[in-house]
């Protein structure tokens, strides 16, 4: 790995915590085409032919709640223990649960056993903490002339892995690949590779926590930060379209396959090859259009504008009636979506006192975990009247996003305040 020098500790410790990044998100992005699949495809499902395609869609919308309401709930806590006893032992074990994780689903759909499915993902997304632990470790070896530069390449891993991933996941999954090949492979290599992990950081990770913090741990915790987001007179605004902005992108994310799957047939390749595009795309705007951009303008100006063109492009997926149609407009996705989520949340850090970054972030991330489980539970019932309905709900909620921020935000003069702490 080119980027580290292995003299230093810090830079020792950089990467196992850019590998458990990348992992994390190659781990995310290789379930992508296989989820749907398994649920969803006639030919491949692991459904008896008798289950109807009406109950199929929702109880794999219950599947991919699981992950994001487990996580609201675990994240907070594994982040509490690890200021308590230290980032190693807490990350090495969310690791060890990532792994379980993975071989129980891989196992699930060998013995096509739906329990276990749902178990695994419980227990991953409940110990997949270990991306916000990971970055409060890069937090505590940084400085602030290393600090921009560490996160960045944290960026990095962010979207290596989630253009790989996808395509990972389709070639892997892919029986004219390999004959062995089938949709349990993805899995297996995901928790390979979470293995590997694992060993790197026994071999070279050294403590990052200097100073051991007595936070409180509770499985509560999730539902304070909501309660604590209400509270906050000056950011409950800005928060409430982090939720809307969340909401309206996953019911996006989370049941576009079926639409692929229902209306161009596409298999596990096909899936995986047009995320990992997607995932180019967004690369490139967040690497080559961002930066210029944020030199030039203020977050506020950039996310009316940003925010507004997701809530058009949306819809306009169910136009095409080719791939290729799809492929066009993919890019405009990228493009607005890959300056809302980073500027966004360099609006809510703006807001907030140099004191109070930490709390507020977990926040946020409790927000957006709620936000996450909610579209799933829904989008299976109405894409029982149209696969093509998520998008519209998507397009909906995104702009009532668009018109709270721009009502309160687009010529609001930026002030810090210090209410949270």
């Amino acid at each position: 790995m080119f980027f580290f020098s292995r003299k230093s500790t810090t830079d020792r410790s950089m990467v196992p915590l850019f590998l458990t990044v990348f992992i994390d998100l190659v781990g995310l992005g290789i379930a992508i085409p296989a989820l749907s699949i398994v649920f969803l495809d006639p030919n491949l499902s692991i459904f008896p032919a008798s289950v109807p395609p009406e109950i199929r869609k929702i109880l794999y919308g219950f599947l991919i709640a699981v992950f994001p309401l487990a996580q609201f709930f675990g994240a907070p806590l594994l982040g509490a223990l690890s200021d308590q006893r230290g980032r190693k032992p807490i990350l090495i074990l969310s690791l060890c649960g990532t792994v379980i994780g993975y071989i129980l689903f891989a196992l699930g759909i060998v013995y096509r056993n739906i329990p276990l499915l749902f178990l695994s993902r419980a227990l991953d997304g409940f110990t997949g903490g270990n991306i916000s632990i990971a970055i409060a470790s890069i937090a505590d070896i940084s400085d602030e002339k290393s600090r921009s530069r560490n996160f960045g390449l944290i960026g990095m891993a962010f979207g290596l892995g989630f253009i790989l991933g996808p395509y990972l996941g389709g070639k892997l999954a892919d029986p004219m690949v390999l004959p062995w090949f089938n949709l349990a492979t993805p899995f297996w290599f995901a928790a390979l590779l979470t293995s590997v992990n694992i060993l790197l950081f026994f071999w070279i990770f050294n403590e990052t926590l200097a100073k051991k913090i007595n936070t409180p741990v509770s499985l509560l915790t999730g539902f304070r930060n909501i309660h604590r987001a209400f509270d906050l007179k000056h950011m409950r605004t800005i928060l409430l379209v982090i939720f809307l902005l969340t909401l309206g992108f996953n019911f996006f994310t989370q049941f576009f396959n079926v639409y692929l799957i229902e209306r161009f047939h596409f298999n596990q390749v096909n899936i995986g090859e047009l995320f990992g595009f997607v995932g180019i795309c967004i690369a490139i705007v967040q690497g080559l259009v961002l930066r210029p951009l944020s030199a030039r303008f203020s977050p506020e100006l950039i996310l009316s504008y940003s925010i507004f063109g997701l809530a058009i492009v949306l819809p306009l997926l169910v136009v095409p009636d080719t791939p290729f149609g799809m492929y066009l407009l993919m890019p405009f996705i990228a493009l607005f979506q890959g300056l809302t989520e980073p500027t966004s949340t360099a609006v809510v850090s703006n807001m907030t006192g140099k004191e109070s970054q930490g709390e507020i972030m977990g926040i946020k991330q409790s927000i957006q975990s709620l936000a996450q489980a909610i579209p799933p539970l829904i989008a299976g019932f109405i894409s029982i009247i149209g696969s093509n309905l998520p998008m519209f709900l998507a397009s909906i909620v995104t702009f009532v996003a668009w018109g709270l921020f721009y009502a309160v935000f687009r010529h609001k003069p930026r002030e810090v305040f210090h209410e949270v702490g």
